[in-house]
């Protein structure tokens, strides 16, 4: 095919038709194309944009570049859970052995980290032993037994997609809601979903750095998504602070353990503090709300999602009528213990050294050098800037800057104080796990940025702002 031609003719802001768009998908998949000249297509793409009859074409030939799982009859619904990435953004991996605990099947299917934003394969990356690329039939059987994988695709799954993941995060054409749309509907759409929860994510840190940017990758999934068959709904989180206190692959492993032993790292407080202590309660979701539930005491905001994200699909699936009564069964299942033994079961599953992982996990940190960053003086944390924790994480070698770059997973940021706590004189604000020492104090001469304290606590900002349906 001359695909020069549609080069120039998106460049010119002109539609594709559908059948271009699946001959197109079929011989760059095939090699026939170059990526040169796929990156090109991406970046006019990036400023041109797809229509949606484009975008549904896209994402239908990259679904269909390969194989399609297959699952057999079971009354457990296939359901999963997508995020657009952000910065300490490990819910799927407590989630997932969650829902595997109430009822379902879960064949998630993850990415690397794509520009600032870690990847979930990068965290898994850091678990000895821990295998990502399984083959299709793997997958099934371990879904079947098990109930939950983590896994990248195959080379036979989705093929397309994983080629144009890697060039969009070389190229710079990751914030395109077309593009982002096709990749994670693609993927999705070949795991032959019952139901969907995503996580569109907006502020300094996100790919869409607007909450009305936002809604519309939110709008043009869930409509996409439900149009193909699959029960599609998304929540609108913030993403202007890191989610969690630990940023970096091998920290939020550790992070994503504590939250399925469900340890927030706050002491308990009486009832009767709750007002006075009220920046360690963190205000009910709007979506919460709305359902009449009630601000859980000592509940951090990556719990706080975990949990959301298991209520909407309980409720998408018709396992529970009300958000309110979903959420309150989701957490008792993990306050009850036994999504953190599902989640050594997944890992065994899937080839990790429990032993040598429960002995990484003892360790207080696994890279070379820890510095803390101090407060100045004391006073409210009133912020944590996610977008600059990100790119201090991906300069210690959390992240990539090129497609081909090694990731170190023990470097990151950890303990951080987040908008609303209280800070001594000298406390911390966050630790920096660095390969060395000249790393190490880099980081945390830009990190002093990122953090402001004032002498009043900050309005709260609610996690979780919209739910589109």
């Amino acid at each position: 095919m001359n695909f020069l031609s549609l080069i120039e003719a998106k460049r010119e802001g002109k539609i594709h038709a559908s059948e271009q768009i699946q001959e197109f998908i079929r011989e760059f998949t095939a090699g026939k194309i170059p990526d040169y000249q796929m990156a090109a297509l991406l970046m006019a793409i990036y400023f041109r944009g797809l229509d949606t009859a484009e975008t549904t074409a896209l994402t239908l030939a990259m679904r269909d570049s390969g194989d399609v799982l297959k699952f057999p009859r079971d009354k457990r619904p296939l359901v999963d859970k997508h995020s657009t990435g952000g910065i300490g953004d490990k819910v799927s991996l407590p989630l997932a052995p969650l829902l595997a605990c109430l009822g379902f099947r879960v064949p998630m299917i993850s990415g690397r980290g794509l520009g600032i934003t870690g990847g979930t394969l990068d965290k898994l990356d850091s678990i000895p032993g821990f295998k990502t690329l399984l083959p299709a039939a793997q997958i099934v059987a371990q879904v079947q037994q098990v109930g939950c994988v983590i896994c990248g695709q195959t080379d036979k799954m989705v093929p397309a997609d994983k080629k144009i993941y890697a060039l969009r995060d070389a190229s710079g054409t990751v914030p395109s809601i077309p593009l982002i749309v096709a990749s994670i509907l693609s993927k999705k759409l070949a795991e032959n979903l019952d139901a969907l929860i995503l996580d569109v994510k907006f502020g300094s840190a996100a790919f869409m750095q607007t909450k009305a940017d936002a809604r519309n990758l939110a709008k043009a999934m869930v409509a996409l998504g439900n149009q193909c068959g699959t029960n599609t709904r998304a929540i609108l989180t913030d993403m202007n602070t890191p989610l969690g206190r630990a940023a970096g692959n091998w920290l939020e492993v550790k992070e994503s353990v504590a939250c399925l032993e469900s340890r927030t790292g706050f002491q308990p407080v009486p009832r009767a503090r709750q007002r006075e202590r009220s920046d360690l309660v963190i205000s009910s979701p709007t979506s919460s709300a709305q359902a009449g539930w009630k601000p859980a005491l000592l509940c951090d905001d990556l719990r706080l999602l975990v949990l959301d994200s298991a209520a909407h699909l309980l409720v998408q699936t018709k396992k529970s009528k009300s958000l309110a009564a979903a959420r309150k069964l989701a957490e008792e299942c993990l306050n009850s213990g036994e999504p953190r033994k599902k989640w050594d079961e997944m890992l065994v599953a899937q080839g990790a050294d429990l032993k040598a992982f429960k002995k990484k996990l003892a360790l207080d940190s696994t890279a070379p050098v820890v510095l803390e960053l101090k407060s100045p003086r004391a006073g409210f944390v009133s912020k944590c800037d996610a977008k600059i924790i990100g790119e201090v994480i991906r300069d210690l070698g959390g992240g990539r800057l090129k497609k081909d770059s090694q990731i170190n997973c023990d470097v990151g940021v950890d303990k951080m104080a987040k908008p609303g706590g209280r800070v001594e004189k000298s406390g911390t604000l966050c630790r920096v796990h660095a390969a060395d020492s000249a790393q190490a104090k880099t980081a945390i001469i830009r990190l002093k940025t990122a953090f402001e304290i004032s002498a009043k606590r900050p309005a709260k900002i609610p996690l979780i702002i919209e739910v589109i349906q």
